[in-house]
C-alpha cells in the first residue's frame, strides 16, 4: 500500500468511526430531548457528516460510505483497488464507532435502542418497499455528492450540501427505514449489538441508489469536455 493510499484509507476509517459513533449516540440519547427527539438523529447525522466530509475531503475525498464509494467507482472517479480498500476501512471503522458507543453510552438506553441499529418500521409493508425507500434516498444523497463535491461545476461548499441531503433524507425516511443510506452505518451497530434483522435492506437499497446516481452523473450530468472529467 502506497503512503498516499494509507493516508486516505486512514481518513476513511477514522471518519466513518466518528460518524457511526455520533449517529448511534444521537439515536440512543434522543429520548432525553423530549419533544425535540425526532429531530436529534437527522441533525446529528447531517451536521456530523457535513463536518467529517469537509475534514476528510482533501485527504480521501470524504466518502465515509460504501454506497458513495460504489457510485464514484462506477463513474470512474476512484479505481477498483482504492474502492475496495475504502469499503473495508469504512466497515471496520463502523464497527469501532459502534463499539465505542456501546462502551460509553448508558447500557440500558443502548440496549433499548438496539445500539442505534436502523430498523424497518411496521408501517413499511414489504421488503421491496423498504429497499425502494433506501434506494431513492441514497440516489438523492449520492447525487448531492456529485453535484456539490465531484463535478467541476460544483459550488465550493465543502460537505455542507452532503450533510444537508442526509438531514432531509432523515426527516423523510427516518420513521420508515431509519434512512441509513449507508451500509457501514447499518453494519457497525448491527454487528456490535448482534441485531442483524433487515441488513439486506441497508445493502441492496443504498447500492442500487448509488449505482443509479453514478450512472446518471457519469453519462448525462457531468461535463462532457474530457479536460473537465
Amino acid at each position: 500500500m502506497t503512503a498516499k493510499l494509507l493516508r486516505s484509507t486512514a481518513a476513511e476509517f477514522f471518519g466513518t468511526a466518528l460518524f457511526v459513533f455520533l449517529g448511534v449516540s444521537a439515536v440512543v440519547l434522543s429520548p432525553l430531548a423530549g419533544t425535540a427527539g425526532p429531530l436529534v438523529s437527522p441533525l446529528a447525522h447531517g451536521v456530523g457528516m457535513a463536518i467529517l466530509v469537509t475534514m476528510t475531503m482533501g485527504i480521501s475525498g470524504g466518502h465515509l460510505n460504501p454506497a458513495v464509494t460504489a457510485g464514484l467507482w462506477l463513474a470512474r472517479k476512484v479505481d477498483s483497488r482504492t474502492a475496495g480498500t475504502y469499503v473495508a476501512a469504512q466497515l471496520v471503522g463502523a464497527i469501532l464507532g459502534a463499539a465505542l458507543a456501546a462502551a460509553l453510552l448508558p447500557p440500558g438506553m443502548a440496549k433499548a435502542a438496539s445500539l442505534g441499529t436502523p430498523a424497518v418500521s411496521g408501517a413499511v409493508t414489504s421488503f421491496g418497499q423498504a429497499v425502494g425507500i433506501e434506494a431513492v434516498l441514497t440516489f438523492f444523497l449520492v447525487s448531492a455528492v456529485f453535484g456539490t463535491a465531484v463535478s467541476s461545476e460544483a459550488p465550493k461548499v465543502g460537505g455542507f450540501g452532503i450533510g444537508l441531503a442526509i438531514f432531509v433524507a432523515g426527516l423523510v425516511g427516518g420513521g420508515l427505514t431509519g434512512a441509513a443510506l449507508n451500509p457501514a452505518r447499518a453494519f457497525g451497530p448491527a454487528i456490535v449489538s448482534w441485531t442483524l434483522a433487515s441488513q439486506a435492506v441497508y445493502w441492496i437499497g443504498p447500492l442500487l441508489g448509488a449505482i443509479a446516481a453514478g450512472a446518471l452523473w457519469k453519462y448525462v450530468l457531468l461535463p462532457k469536455d474530457p479536460a473537465q472529467l
